[in-house]
């Protein structure tokens, strides 16, 4: 099965594709932060034996492990041909650029870092911004220029 290079990821038009989709988002979430912390663990006594070869130096990665790998998950994922994170497709959901292009792996580094950050600074209000803008986009979709659908 070969993949179109030329297809594109357009966001859907009908609102029926949005329905649901906060929901859907904050349920997501909660699996793929479940997946990175069973994927840390490995993570972990790799380092360890990474820090013991390094003579203590690779120990200095346990403090940035959780961002590394956390960024690698959403990477990888959203920049894959599906478009979503394991999370996200165990909910149905997908994201696509709002231009229609693909996203790759630097848009979704950037939207989750944005994510973390006005998560920090907003706590959970960043959600209420999702029930008044259109297609149920969140602050940090806004500024990266992405938005989330139902996939079914």
């Amino acid at each position: 099965m070969a993949i179109d290079q030329n297809q594109t990821y357009a966001a859907p038009d009908d609102w029926r594709a949005y329905s649901g989709v906060l929901t859907r988002r904050m349920f997501a979430f909660l699996i793929d932060y479940l997946l990175i912390a069973v994927l840390w663990v490995p993570a972990a006594v790799v380092v360890f034996f990474l820090g013991v070869l390094t003579l203590g130096l690779g120990f200095l990665l346990y403090p940035i492990l959780f961002f590394i790998v956390a960024g690698l998950y959403f990477g990888m994922s959203l920049a894959g041909p599906r478009q979503s994170t394991p999370g996200m497709r165990a909910m149905g959901i997908f994201m696509v650029k709002v231009d229609g292009g693909k996203i790759d792996f630097v848009t979704a580094i950037a939207h989750l870092a944005l994510f973390w950050i006005l998560n920090s600074v907003l706590t959970p209000l960043i959600l209420l911004a999702g029930l008044f803008i259109d297609r149920s986009r969140l602050v940090h979709d806004l500024l990266v220029g992405t938005a989330v659908a139902r996939a079914y």
